[in-house]
C-alpha cells in the first residue's frame, strides 16, 4: 500500500504489504513511500506471484477520509494496458508486474494506494 500524502504540493505515499485472496497468491508493494511534485508523473510498483492463468489485478486508493476507491483494473488474459483517466497501469505477465502510473497528479490523489490480486471466481 502507498500513502500519498499531497502538502504543498508534494504527494507522499507509503507501503504496507498486502496479500492476495489466497495463501498461494502475494502481492508485494516495495516502495515504503513515494513523493512527487503536483502535475508530475509517478509510478508505483506492484509485484505479484500466482500459478493461476486467470486473475485479475487491481489498484484502489484510500485518501484521508478513509473511503476506499477503486482506480484500475487489469485482466490477466488481455494484451492491452488498462487506463482510467490520469491512471494507467503497465502489466506484464510474464514478470508479474503491475505498475500504477499516476499522470499529472494532484491534490486529491493524496491517498493510501493498493495494489491487489483476485484468483479465478
Amino acid at each position: 500500500n502507498y500513502f500519498c500524502d499531497l502538502k504543498r504540493a508534494l504527494v507522499v505515499l507509503s507501503l504496507l504489504f498486502p496479500t492476495g485472496s489466497s495463501v498461494a497468491q502475494m502481492v508485494t508493494q516495495p516502495q515504503p513511500e513515494v513523493s512527487v511534485q503536483e502535475a508530475d508523473t509517478v509510478t508505483l510498483d506492484c509485484t505479484y506471484s500466482t500459478s493461476d492463468s486467470d486473475y485479475y489485478l487491481l489498484w484502489y486508493k484510500q485518501p484521508p477520509s478513509g473511503e476506499v476507491i477503486f482506480i484500475i483494473g487489469q485482466e490477466a488474459y488481455k494484451q492491452q494496458n488498462a487506463t482510467n483517466s490520469h491512471y494507467s497501469v503497465n502489466f506484464q505477465k510474464e514478470a508479474k508486474s503491475f505498475r500504477l502510473s499516476i499522470s499529472d497528479s494532484q491534490r486529491e490523489d493524496a491517498a493510501m494506494y493498493f495494489c491487489t490480486y483476485s484468483g479465478p471466481q
